[in-house]
């Protein structure tokens, strides 16, 4: 499921407060500074720090 852009443009990394995009499977929230993927589980983003994953 997509996220929506509007939503998409407001979001930002809980971490960092950087800018997020969406992954190319279109499953997750990336940040680039923090390396840290937040899933979109049922179009909504889980952005929780506990709950990203590391992407290497």
């Amino acid at each position: 499921m997509a996220v929506n852009k509007e939503l998409l443009d407001i979001l930002a990394c809980p971490n960092c407060k950087g800018d997020v995009h969406l992954d190319e499977a279109g499953s997750g929230l990336v940040c680039d500074h923090c390396k840290l993927l937040y899933e979109v589980r049922d179009g909504i983003p889980i952005m929780l720090v506990e709950e990203a994953k590391r992407l290497e």
